[in-house]
């Protein structure tokens, strides 16, 4: 390794489906005073983002939170709601505040993967000649929300997460890299779950979060209806490019973390753990399979962001709680006695919260 090479770009990397930043030549890094700009741009980005995506979705805070930290972490999500929840107005209306652009792929039982990323055709060329041309497919955006992921069979699925993870397609022998920043938002229908293909937990554990989207109260839902059925509303602004978002991904792996901190984001995965010698007894007794090594760095990366969108120079034990959720909820699979208690898998992180020590 040359002598020019920073200590960060060196360091070695976890394979996880967080996307890893290039090693680049130091005077190509992002410079201390643009950091120190970018970080102050985030400490305010919440509240601006926030001004600009309350112009069309009402309500719904913790579920916009959660959204913009995975985003600006580089992370992929999945979300979780029934239909009607604005599931798609608030992807697209997140990519235009990042001036991205943005796909939306309707998962069905007939959909090839070449419908997702593209094939080659036959086009007569100026010269009379025929050649292969190959036509891009939705795949190629800054934002893919892969509405109902869970509808279309496994070859499908896989050529989706071939992308998420690879950050590339395959095409007749050649790989294509995709835009970047790539993100994808992919949702599941947690009703009407016959002719579904379940994603299995090895693929689920590629997403950083799981959000979960709820219905709205009774005064937010009327402020929906009114807004919805009247005049047309304010237009969003773009706030952030995709060279931002870029920087974004560099400056938040910058920032400062104990090691107790990790230790403690590597425990709190570890315990959900059966079958371990420091496993719980109502670990053993409801849960199948927990979490990996990929929930740890979720749990981090989720942590530092927070901790830049709220104004503070490092992570405390407080940002990794506040991930917990989001990190662990579908990466924990309980059993059928688990279900049979009517034990929730929040209520299994509340206890390995309550279990899991700072030190």
């Amino acid at each position: 390794m040359s002598d020019d090479t920073s200590p960060e770009a060196a360091e070695e990397e976890i394979e996880n489906d967080i996307p890893e930043e290039e090693v680049v030549d130091k005077s190509e890094e992002t410079q201390p005073d643009e950091e120190q700009e970018i970080a102050e741009k985030l400490a305010n980005a919440r509240e601006t983002i926030g001004a600009e995506l309350r112009k069309v979705i009402i309500g719904q805070d913790d579920v916009v939170d959660q959204m913009l930290i995975a985003l600006l972490a580089g992370g992929h999500c999945l979300v979780t709601g029934a239909p009607g929840l604005a599931k798609t107005l608030l992807v697209s209306t997140l990519a235009k505040v990042f001036h991205l652009s943005f796909n939306r792929i309707q998962f069905t039982p007939d959909l090839m993967p070449s419908d997702i990323t593209g094939t080659e055709i036959l086009e007569e060329t100026s010269e009379g000649h025929r050649e292969l041309v190959f036509s891009k497919g939705p795949i190629f955006a800054n934002i893919i929300l892969a509405d109902e992921i869970n509808r279309t069979p496994p070859k499908t699925q896989a050529a989706l997460l071939e992308a998420m993870q690879e950050k590339q397609v395959s095409v007749a022998g050649q790989s294509l890299p995709l835009d970047k920043p790539f993100f994808v938002l992919a949702t599941q229908n947690p009703i009407e779950m016959e002719g579904t293909y379940p994603l299995p937990e090895a693929q689920l554990d590629r997403f950083m979060f799981n959000i979960i989207i709820d219905y709205l109260s009774e005064d937010e839902e009327v402020a929906v209806v009114s807004q919805t059925t009247g005049s047309g509303g304010e237009e969003v602004q773009s706030i952030f490019s995709g060279e931002d978002l870029i920087k974004c991904h560099e400056v938040i792996r910058k920032v400062p973390i104990a090691e107790e901190v990790v230790r403690y984001a590597v425990r709190l995965a570890a315990n959900s753990r059966p079958g371990q010698p420091h496993s719980s007894d109502y670990i053993n007794e409801w849960v199948n399979w927990g979490a990996g090594t990929r929930a740890g760095q979720s749990l981090v990366l989720g942590a530092k962001t927070k901790a830049l969108l709220d104004g503070k120079t490092h992570v405390s034990y407080d940002d990794i709680r506040a991930m917990a959720a989001p990190v662990l909820r579908h990466r924990i699979l309980t059993n059928y006695r688990a279900e049979a208690e009517g034990i929730t898998i929040e209520q299994v992180i509340e206890k390995l919260i309550d279990m899991t020590k700072e030190k």
